[in-house]
């Protein structure tokens, strides 16, 4: 059966508190594992979830500041401890390829896999695979950042009552589906579009068109509200969002469920992030994120 989830490993920003570990986020996408923005402690955090380093595919990060990526290199050595037998691949900022290089080859460790290295440097398709493309857009944040959006393909749903009205059963329902006609009966007719599922992270920026460009038509987005409204002139200065901010993107662009990370230690009540965001006009399904939840894509419209 397939998954498609969002594990939270840590929801801090730059400084971690008590309740609250550095960034980091796995999104289990049918037998693939995304991990996005491994800050310091991740590891751990992958343990106390119930992550292993079997589950990561790709590992993608926004951009090279500490609380994003300092956890990138506990994370790559596990993935060689453990001798992960498939092909694991890094997305991340060309322009930080420095901090990359030093990240994995941190400290001294016996590399037993052969971690595929894909910097982006534009906006634009990173991979394309019979279930899903990655794109990446960039950011407004003082160092290069980039958000990352995943789209599943467009399907068709085969609808049993009018297959039984054209008599169509058994393997033949098979061949209908690869070969588009069968006995002058068309696909079309006994069938109906599935919409593909999107999802959509975007950490670290200011308002931009990248942002909202990753958010339009999201099943479920994953946005950085570091700030509560009252502090946007310190958001901007910093290349932050508010709560509120936050919100009006994810309302603008139709996400059918917003979740909120990545929050300055400065609050100590996160109800004031979900109060924000739904006073700016966010109607759909709301999470402030929390270390160790998990949070499902919605089910299919």
């Amino acid at each position: 059966m397939s998954v498609r989830e969002l594990v939270v490993l840590g929801t801090a920003s730059q400084v971690p508190t008590r309740h609250r570990n550095h960034n980091g986020y796995l999104l289990r996408w049918d037998g693939e594992g995304f991990l996005f923005d491994p800050g310091e402690g991740t590891q751990r955090q992958m343990l106390r979830a119930g992550v292993a380093a079997h589950d990561l595919n790709r590992i993608c990060v926004t951009h090279f500041h500490g609380d994003h990526s300092l956890g990138l290199a506990g994370v790559i050595q596990r993935i060689n401890l453990d001798k992960v037998p498939h092909q694991v691949t890094a997305h991340y900022p060309r322009s930080g390829q420095r901090f990359f290089d030093r990240l994995r080859y941190a400290t001294a460790y016996r590399e037993t896999v052969p971690l595929t290295e894909a910097p982006v440097h534009t906006d634009g398709v990173l991979a394309e695979t019979p279930g899903y493309t990655l794109e990446a857009r960039r950011l407004s944040h003082p160092v290069e950042s980039y958000g990352y959006r995943i789209t599943e393909p467009d399907g068709r749903r085969m609808l049993p009552e009018r297959l039984a009205a054209h008599g169509i059963k058994g393997p033949d329902v098979g061949r209908l589906q690869r070969e588009g006609s069968l006995n002058g009966v068309t696909l079309e007719e006994v069938s109906e579009v599935r919409r593909g599922q999107k999802f959509a992270f975007v950490m670290d920026t200011r308002l931009c068109d990248g942002a909202r460009e990753l958010a339009e038509d999201c099943d479920l987005l994953v946005i950085e509200s570091t700030f509560l409204d009252e502090d946007r002139e310190l958001a901007v200065e910093h290349g932050h969002l508010t709560a509120g901010q936050a919100a009006r993107v994810a309302r603008d662009a139709g996400v059918r469920h917003l979740v909120l990370t990545h929050f300055s230690q400065r609050y100590g009540d996160p109800s004031e992030f979900e109060r924000q965001a739904r006073a700016a006009g966010y109607e759909g399904e709301l999470t402030v994120a929390r270390d160790l939840q998990r949070v499902p894509l919605p089910k299919r419209r």
